[in-house]
């Protein structure tokens, strides 16, 4: 489909029913929040907005809230500040779902054997990808990443292919054989079991993904998570959520599953006994009673599965996006917005240990900044990120552990490595120079780059 055809609404033009107005007060609010009381998701309403008697931030209130939220995450996790040794491996950029916030996508028919123009996206097929992780795991890396475009040739694996082969009607599900495509992606299965190598985490399927690999058949997302975790999955990105509110979601997403699908397949992974993590994508068409509710809506995933690992603010990306380019919005969050969305998400989320501030979305000085609103954990190494950077995003590809510690230690903290599930932890004491990864299968503490770039003589030459 394509949701870019038809009139679009100006950016002030579109109508809510949810309104950030409340009958609570900032202060009461804010009391609530400093004795470590649940809040409602007025209370979060009035932190959001620094008070809803006023129009505009109130920089006085919002230090206050920043206050609190950096003393509960003390409280909670203590000064340490988490990052992984990851690889993003993104399978594929065909999708024809039409989000309007995401410029990562291209047209699934310009992959098609028969198209004639220009195809700027990819595809990789398993044995590539097993290569990308197999050559990360040799720099110490020992988590991958993977998210990607709902690609019409993906089935969950053999029997659901021969499931969508027998269809009446494939288009109605967004289903191609393989054979129309120049690269076949292969199956769900077939990309995980071929990430799933060495002991590598694997963190894939978003609930967008594995809905698109249970069309066409009755199978429970329990069903479809069990399968991807017998084939190596580890864990399950909490993404696709973007606004759990579906009057946004009918906005900025009008193609993607509702939030009830959202939440029945995050219960489906929690059951199938993956750990998940939870996001919020915001600062687009939304306002503050929106991000309320999806902070409602996340706690109380929580409080169902206690599955959540950490929970990832997203601040919304606008440059190459449709909702730019059409006049839906002007820009994204300001910085503001982003201390107060990290540091309500502090307070709110009372069941979730971890906050994570990305550097990706933020860039290292905004981000370290928000590690003292409420964030403990600063991502990973990433290595590729191919969504932001498609977006407009200014922030690069790749962190260092020597970067790592230089930032961490810059604000005071302690730098600690950590494994996707926060379950193994190493303190990085600043005089350890040189700087790399231990927790991996393959990983020695050798700095990133050094064992990917041999002298002839064998000799590894350094670059971190």
């Amino acid at each position: 489909m394509d949701e870019g055809q038809g009139s679009v609404p100006d950016a002030g033009e579109i109508e809510f029913e949810h309104v950030p107005e409340t009958d609570q007060s900032f202060e009461n609010a804010l009391a609530k929040a400093r004795d470590g009381e649940r809040l409602t998701v007025d209370d979060a309403i009035e932190l959001l907005t620094t008070g809803t008697d006023a129009e505009g931030i109130d920089r006085r209130r919002k230090e206050r809230v920043l206050e609190a939220a950096d003393r509960r995450r003390a409280e909670v996790v203590g000064e340490e500040v988490t990052f992984v040794a990851n690889l993003n491996n993104n399978v594929t950029t065909a999708c024809n779902v039409g989000c309007k916030f995401c410029n990562f996508k291209d047209a699934a028919q310009r992959f098609e054997t028969e198209y004639d123009g220009e195809n700027p996206g990819f595809t990789k097929t398993p044995d590539e990808s097993r290569q990308i992780v197999e050559e990360a795991l040799d720099m110490g890396i020992y988590e991958v990443c993977s998210v990607s475009g709902l690609h019409p040739a993906f089935a969950l694996d053999d029997e659901h292919r021969g499931i969508l082969d027998a269809a009446e009607n494939p288009n109605e599900i967004n289903y191609r054989p393989p054979e129309d495509y120049e690269t076949s992606p292969g199956t769900y299965v077939d990309q995980i079991e071929a990430m799933s190598v060495g002991g590598v985490h694997v963190h894939s399927m978003t609930p967008e993904e594995a809905d698109h690999a249970k069309r066409g058949t009755d199978w429970s997302y329990e069903e479809v998570y069990r399968r991807l975790r017998e084939a190596g999955l580890d864990s399950a990105p909490g993404t696709a959520a973007e606004i759990l509110v579906e009057e946004v979601r009918d906005v900025i997403c009008p193609g993607k599953i509702d939030t009830d699908e959202w939440m029945a397949a995050m219960e489906g992974a929690a059951a199938a006994g993956l750990d998940l993590t939870a996001t919020i994508m915001y600062g687009h068409v939304e306002n503050e009673a929106h991000r309320a509710l999806h902070l409602q809506r996340i706690r109380e995933l929580q409080d169902r599965t206690g599955a959540i690992t950490e929970f990832v603010p997203l601040s919304f990306i606008h440059q190459n996006t449709p909702l730019y380019e059409q006049g839906l919005v002007e820009g994204g969050a300001s910085r503001d917005e982003d201390e107060l969305m990290v540091a309500v998400g502090r307070l709110f989320l009372d069941n979730i240990e971890h906050i994570q501030s990305s550097w990706v979305k933020y860039g290292d000085e905004h981000g370290l900044k928000l590690l003292n609103c409420g964030a403990d954990d600063f991502m990973g190494t990433i290595l590729s990120e191919e969504i932001t950077k498609r977006a407009g995003g200014d922030y690069g590809e790749v962190r260092t552990f020597a970067q790592y510690v230089e930032m961490i230690e810059s604000i005071g903290r302690v730098p600690v490595e950590r494994s996707t599930d926060y379950r193994q932890r190493r303190r990085i004491d600043p005089e350890d120079a040189p700087f790399g990864p231990t927790l991996g299968p393959r990983a020695d503490g050798t700095p990133l780059f050094e064992r990917t770039s041999q002298d002839a003589d064998g000799s590894a030459a350094a670059d971190d």
